[in-house]
Parts: C-alpha cells; structure tokens; sequence
C-alpha cells in the first residue's frame, strides 16, 4: 500500500477512509456514468466530506449504536459513500440486491430490524423497484440517493447541503459486527451472515498484497455490491488501496463503460465470462483462431485485438468465482494471455478460501487454500474450511450457525471436494444438489454440466430429473442462437451437434450417470424469473420445478434432443 504511515488504515473502511481524504484528497476514488452520457468523477476529499455529513444526519436520528440501516438500489458511487456514512455514524449496513423481489424485500427488511432505509439508483425495469416500493413500511425512516427514483424522502444532495460535516469520527474496532449480508440463496429464505470489519478486510487485504493493488489500479464495478465478492473486491480493496473504482451505467452502456475505465484489475462471473467467449468466438470461429494464433507475428496481435475489443487490454489480474468455469474457456482466455485466476469461497468466510496461483494451474481445481486459510475433507467428503474472513455467525439464528460451524472454528461449506498432492482443491459437486433417480442411483450433477458446459452451443445448463431413470440435461443456447431461431426455426444443424454432445459425453459417465436426453429450454433463465440469483447462478430447485410437470411427456417421445414449445 502506498503512502501508508501506520497500520491503523487497515482496521476499518472508515480508517481508510480518512486516510485517503488526508493524503490524496484530489485523487478520483469514485467515477459514475449518468443515463444523458454524462460523466461525475468524486475525489477522495469529496467522498469523505458527503460521508461526514450524512454520518452527521444520521446521527440526529437518535438510532441506538448499532441500528441496521439497508441499502437498496444498483452499484453506485453513492451506494458506497452511504455504506461509509452508515459506519462512521457507527450503525450496520444491510445491503439488499435491487432484483429482490418484494417478498425478499420484506422479509430482509424486518428480519434485519432496519430502521432505516437508502435508496439508490433504480428504473423500475432492470430491478424490482415497482414490486418494492409500495411494500416499504410507513414506519421506516427513508433516504433517496442521488439517482434514486422519485420517492417522497429527503434528497441525499439535499442533506449534504444542509448538513455540517462529522469533525470528531468514533473510529470502529475489528470485531465490531459492520454488516450483514442476506445470501442471494438458490434454495430457502436468504440467511443474515454477519461480518465485522476484520473479517471484511481479511481477503480485500490478501488480494492488495499478493497482486500489488496500489492507488494507480482501477476496477470496473457492476456484479452487484449487495454480493460479498464485489463488495471485497470493489469497496473494501478500494478502501485498503485507494484505487479508483469505475462504476457501469447498464447493460447497454457496458462496453462504452468497459472502455472508460480501461481496468487493470477485473471480477466477473462464469455466466459472462461465457457470454464473451461466445460472443467472440460468433464473429471468429474456433478453427479460425486457432490458424490465426499459430501464425508468429499475426496471431499476437490478433490476440492483443481480441482482448482490446473485449475492454480488458490492461487487466493485470482477472477472476473468476461464484460457479464452476468450464476448462476449455478458462484455457481460451489464458491463450489469449488472460491470466484468469478461479476464486473459491462464500458469503460466510467473505469469499476468503481459496484461489489459482500464477504458474499452478491445474483443470478442474480452484486453486490452494489462501494464506492463514486452513482446509480439510471430512468423513462425509464435505469441504471444511477455517479463514480469517469466517463470519461471526447467522442474524438472530444461533441454531443455523452451530450447525454450520464446527466447534474448532471450521466451516462447513455444503461443497464436495478432493485436494491433490499439491495442496490444490476440487469441487465434486454440492452435498445438497445430490439427486436420486427413480431407479435408486445417486446423482452428482456438477461434473456432468462442467463437462457440458465446455460446448460453444451451451450457455448454461442444469442437470436434473429425479423423477426419470435416467438424468435429464435442461439446456439454455446462447444469446445470438436464440436470436437466430426466432427469425429462422430452422434447428437441424443445432440438433445434430447437440446429438453428438450428448453421445460424446455418455461415453465418459458411469451408466447411471448417462443423460436420458437434452430439453433445450424456449424461455431464458434470468433475474427476473427467479431462475438465477443475483450472481447468475443456476437456481437448481427452481429450474427443476418449473420443467418438472413435462417430463414424462418429453421421455415418452424418446428423443435425444426435445425442444421445448
């Protein structure tokens, strides 16, 4: 870390807050695209100075210490300066993904006991704010942030106006409780994870050490901060390292946003990383790239373009987390000259667990244990893991915490997984996403979609069907395919390499494990059918119950392929 005088910075985020603001107050810490094309950039002296007055407003609430106040909305650099304001006015913050539907919403909001309420940037279409807004209780104290849509509540600009900045900050500790985080769940009502500022910092503090994050790195930020893992490697890395933090204005802009922040250090998720692997490879096919990049001369720059068009021409470090990526992308993007490095962890430890090292990687591993982690199978072949980010325990849910915690401080993960000699971990597959068949044979159905999930045709897949004898593998075609389908149903070509998939990958399962046949689905799984959660993961329960009534009827066709209609 640059310009650091002690070690105080890395205690808290209000720690380095103040410690930006003193020594590179004109430095941007914060750029947000506005929806006319217009730019804000937000220096570090500018930050601290609408942090202090809304702590100052915050505390004119009279809120015991301690109070849980809830951020709702999209990433944005308001997003942020109101989690900072929240903790200098020494409260929790309790983040709620804007796809929550008003259900989540609700539950998460008076499970929380928040008493108070930001709202940020959301339109009513990308988010859930229509379902919401109504469903906000009369009795709770509400802030509009700047891009919040109209809501009768004070004005953030208008409070930092009116309001005198906080002069005498009370500085948290360690291991005072900062947040709580509802897990986006692909099963049951969302857990409140509770992190304090040491367990927060634990993992943004390894990754500004191991890969050199200084004040001249920048990030682009567009996951969702109510999610752990941009909220470490975005807002806490940024408070540790002073870097400036890019923000996406939407999904239509990305690229143009991608641009503008020419990042050196970037997070995705295997859901785009897919999308721009397909995308690429729709304009130049795989044989094409692979001449291409034989050619000495010729196929370094046409790499160096591909990346380029990409926006990640500057990337130092890439990762990859939150799901599996298949290993033919993961070695494309390395091919490209990509380093991307797979990240394994969770909500509970603050995604601080494991992660691919430079030079050691190894297909179908995430990576060694981090350091100060410890890591261990148990009888059950369940993943334990011990870290430093390990939560403090379950939201009002002591019963949920000793279950998932051992009595010598490890947590029990829900993942199945092998280590090599090499210390390098393997996610087999989720304790809970086991399946039996109606013949009685148990099903592990990770390692059947990663194998699949390698396929230029596949941008998502689910294997199920415990009603059938046989697994059923439900798959998604990628974007431009289904744009092509719509305007031409023409799909024999499609069918017949799906056909030859489906054989190629039976060959290498054990005959219980050989898919029945494949379903490719009509409707995308996204958001805002509740198919995926915030992070783009599969909701296997979901997708299984919603295809479940038509699966007998499928069988009964004996296809290899059937179409959804």
């Amino acid at each position: 870390m640059q310009n650091t005088e002690n070690a105080d910075v890395y205690i808290s985020h209000v720690h380095g807050l103040l410690h930006w603001e003193k020594n590179l107050p004109n430095k941007k810490a914060l750029v947000q695209p506005l929806a006319n094309g217009e730019v804000i950039s937000y220096t570090w002296m500018e930050v601290a100075q609408q942090v202090r007055c809304i702590a100052t407003y915050l505390l004119s609430l009279n809120l015991p210490k301690g109070t849980s106040i809830a951020i709702y909305g999209k990433n944005s650099a308001h997003w942020i300066m109101a989690d900072l304001a929240i903790w200098m006015a020494g409260h929790v913050s309790v983040p709620l993904y804007p796809t929550l539907n008003a259900e989540g919403a609700t539950y998460v909001l008076e499970h929380s006991d928040a008493k108070v309420l930001f709202i940020g940037k959301l339109d009513g279409k990308t988010d859930s704010w229509n379902e919401v807004k109504d469903q906000i209780p009369a009795h709770l104290t509400c802030i509009c942030l700047a891009l919040a849509p109209e809501f009768d509540a004070p004005k953030w600009d208008d409070i930092v106006e009116n309001t005198a900045p906080l002069d005498q900050v009370i500085l948290p500790e360690p291991s005072q409780l900062a947040t709580i985080i509802y897990t986006s769940g692909s099963t049951g009502l969302p857990k409140g994870v509770m992190q304090s500022f040491g367990t927060l910092l634990a993992g943004a503090r390894e990754l500004q050490t191991k890969y050199q994050v200084t004040e001249a790195d920048r990030a682009l930020s567009y996951l969702p901060l109510a999610h752990v893992a941009e909220r470490i490697f975005i807002e806490c890395t940024l408070m540790i390292s002073g870097f400036t933090a890019y923000f996406a204005n939407s999904i239509e802009t990305f690229v143009e946003d991608l641009n503008r922040a020419q990042p050196t250090l970037f997070f995705s998720v295997p859901r785009l990383w897919t999308k721009f692997y397909l995308g690429i490879n729709e304009k130049i096919p795989l044989h094409v790239q692979k001449i291409l990049f034989k050619i000495p001369v010729l196929g370094k720059i046409v790499k160096k373009k591909l990346l380029t068009k990409l926006g990640l021409n500057k990337v130092r470090y890439a990762f990859t987390a939150s799901a599996p990526l298949p290993t033919d992308i993961i070695l494309w993007y390395r091919n490209l000259g990509l380093e991307l490095l797979e990240v394994y962890g969770m909500t509970e430890n603050c995604g601080y667990s494991h992660v691919t090292q430079e030079g050691n990687f190894a297909a179908g591993y995430v990576g060694n244990a981090q350091p100060k982690v410890e890591c261990k199978i148990d009888e059950n072949g369940e993943i334990l893991v011990k870290s430093p980010g390990t939560m403090l325990g379950y939201y009002k849910n002591p019963e949920k915490t000793a279950e998932d915690m051992t009595q010598d401080g490890f947590l029990r993960t829900g993942d199945l997984g092998e280590i090599d000699a090499s210390g390098r971990l393997k996610i087999t597959g989720r304790i809970k996403d086991i399946f039996k068949t109606s013949k009685g044979k148990y099903i592990m159905p990770v390692p059947t979609e990663q194998k699949l999930g390698n396929h230029e045709l596949i941008e998502s897949v689910c294997v199920g069907g415990s009603s059938q004898p046989q697994p059923v593998a439900f798959i998604m075609l990628p974007e431009e395919i289904r744009h092509q389908l719509k305007e031409n149903s023409k799909n024999n070509e499609i069918e017949s390499s799906l056909k030859l998939l489906r054989n190629s990958i039976n060959e290498t399962l054990e005959s219980h494990e050989k898919i029945s046949f494949f379903v490719v689905v009509n409707e995308p799984w996204t958001m805002e059918n509740d198919l995926l959660t915030p992070t783009l993961k599969i909701k296997r329960n979901k997708i299984e119950s919603h295809y479940e009534p038509f699966l007998n009827q499928w069988a009964a066709l004996k296809q290899e392929v059937v179409w959804e209609s």
